[in-house]
């Protein structure tokens, strides 16, 4: 009774210690018209105590809030789950109110034997409540073995007009979500099929077919992919392609992609980008790339072309075998290739061992205008098959790519001198413009890319000279969880990039901007760090100085 609130705390937290369930009375006062801290220690007590008598209180104390106090509420909601009576909790899962039944639900799943149903939250995916939907969500995405009570439910959906982009996009988490049940991949096939009445529908169950990490496709998702590559929309086919090129290894009876893919690449009547993204969906260093395929790779590795043309063609270039012709074709392209380019490209030559190759490829890195990407031990691996001959030529080189921490620093304090007075506006425009595609791989706000760091509020925390040598030296440091991996398969192919998945099944490397690589563990051979990071170096020698300038003065003003 005594109205001093650190008296009534200290109360409270005696019988929460003593587990005094005579105070039950008194307690209750405690939960409505109160102060927070008196209502989260009285919800304590309660949790301790263990009464069922407590739980229709603690949830009136619930129901009356206006805006959530999301700390209070979770105090309420744990002392419900420690309290732990299904029975007493049960009936308010159906209560009108959103925040009572949001509660209610929460503490069945988490509570030992709480008895929760699919029943009782499946039906609140569909809900206009956004709490009750994002709450329902949270719940079925721990509970796989939901999946084929959810059948019906996604299959109406799925079924549905005038769905909106959200929850499109929620129908197609479900799928990826549940993608090892044996009915949802079934549904996801059938709706993903030619016969399929609704084009958007098709376009869900494809993408969700693209991001199920399963361990094996399922056998009935191929077949369905390669007759919809016999169709001429276009969005049905990028679809289908992004889900054969995320696709696992698949079994040795499935038919084979490879004859549809070559035939869109071939076919002129559609875009550019789309028979680039066939050839990348073709197997690796498994079909020899005739003339005709070549010189569609190589016109679109010009500088003019757009990022996505140049990143696609350099990846496909990159894990096809080449004959040496087409080595040496290739290494004109090199003398223009930019640094993000430059180095993947290198991967074509891994295999080579011809002489005129070897000397052809070292001259054109000589020329290149990009070579400041290059470090030593990258350069290195890709020149071990050639004859002494092209490596004592590349001695002279690789000396000269060898910069040492010394130099690096003066180069920067040099540059340093010569940016100043940047625009902050031009900043943006480089930052998201062709040249430095920043934006690509960096986000700021809600736009931008997700392979290296959130530079939202990096203006806050790093001087401009730290900005510019993470431009010009990015391997200089790594920030933490974006440290660059090495990993080698046991067909001898390496690949380089940042973790993104870790599971015991696979991992899934982020090679790149738009670009991941997804590996087995039983093909893994090594893992090991990496020296070189994702972004390459040399930006500065792409940018003019006055470029340089206005994009550190960007990056500098980036403090939100």
């Amino acid at each position: 009774e005594d109205p001093d609130e650190t008296v009534q705390h200290a109360a409270i937290h005696s019988i929460s210690i003593w587990r005094d369930r005579t105070a039950f009375d008194q307690l209750t006062k405690f939960l409505p018209d109160n102060s927070t801290s008196l209502q989260r220690a009285a919800a304590e007590a309660f949790g301790r105590i263990g009464d069922p008598r407590a739980v229709t209180p603690l949830f009136a104390a619930i129901g009356k809030q206006t805006s959530p106090d999301r700390i209070l509420e979770h105090s309420l909601i744990y002392a419900v789950i420690e309290i732990a009576d299904p029975k007493t909790t049960a009936p308010f899962a159906e209560s009108d109110n959103p925040l009572v039944r949001r509660a209610a639900l929460i503490a069945l799943d988490q509570m030992d034997n709480g008895g929760l149903k699919p029943e009782q939250v499946k039906y609140l995916l569909l809900s206009k409540d956004k709490l009750l939907k994002e709450t329902a969500m949270a719940i079925v995405s721990r509970h796989l073995d939901w999946g084929s009570a959810l059948t019906g439910l996604i299959c109406q959906q799925l079924s549905a007009e005038n769905l909106s982009a959200s929850d499109r996009e929620q129908l197609q988490n479900l799928l990826v979500q549940f993608a090892g049940d044996e009915g949802i991949q079934n549904f996801i096939a059938i709706f993903a099929a030619r016969n399929s009445p609704r084009k958007e529908s098709r376009i869900t169950a494809l993408r969700a077919m693209s991001h199920a990490s399963l361990k094996q496709a399922p056998r009935g998702w191929l077949p369905v992919l390669l007759t919809n590559l016999e169709e001429s929309d276009e969005a049905i086919l990028r679809a289908s392609i992004a889900a054969i090129r995320a696709m696992t290894p698949l079994q040795v009876n499935e038919p084979n992609a490879t004859p549809a893919l070559l035939r869109l690449a071939r076919d002129e009547k559609h875009s550019a980008d789309l028979r680039l993204e066939a050839l990348a969906a073709l197997p690796s260093r498994q079909t020899p790339l005739d003339n005709e395929l070549f010189s569609l790779l190589q016109a679109n590795l010009d500088s003019q072309k757009t990022f996505s043309l140049r990143s696609t063609a350099t990846f496909v270039l990159s894990r096809q075998k080449l004959t040496p012709k087409q080595l040496l074709a290739l290494t004109d392209a090199l003398k223009q290739a930019g640094p993000l380019e430059l180095p993947k490209l290198l991967s074509a030559y891994n295999r080579a061992t011809n002489e005129e190759v070897g000397l052809r490829l070292v001259a054109s890195l000589k020329d290149s205008k990009g070579v400041a990407a290059l470090r030593p031990e990258l350069l290195k691996p890709h020149l071990t098959n050639f004859p002494s001959v092209v490596q004592q030529k590349a001695d002279e080189l690789l000396l000269s790519l060898n910069t040492d921490a010394a130099a690096q620093r003066k180069h920067i304090d040099e540059l340093l001198a010569e940016v100043k007075d940047g625009d902050i506006r031009r900043g943006q425009a480089v930052f998201n413009g062709s040249k430095a595609v920043c934006s690509t791989c960096h986000a700021i706000g809600y736009l931008g890319g997700n392979v290296g760091p959130d530079l939202t509020t990096i203006g806050k925390v790093r001087t401009e000279r730290d900005l510019l040598e993470s431009i010009v030296y990015p391997s200089a440091s790594f920030v933490r969880s974006y440290e660059p991996l090495i990993v080698s398969t046991k067909s001898d192919e390496d690949y380089s990039g940042i973790l993104k998945k870790d599971s015991p099944d696979e991992i899934i490397l982020v090679t790149g901007p738009n670009a991941e690589v997804r590996i087995a563990r039983n093909d893994i051979k090594e893992m090991r760090p990496g020296a070189a990071s994702v972004m390459p170096q040399g930006l500065d020698t792409q940018l003019t100085k006055q470029e340089l300038a206005d994009l550190v003065a960007f990056l500098k003003a980036t403090s939100w």
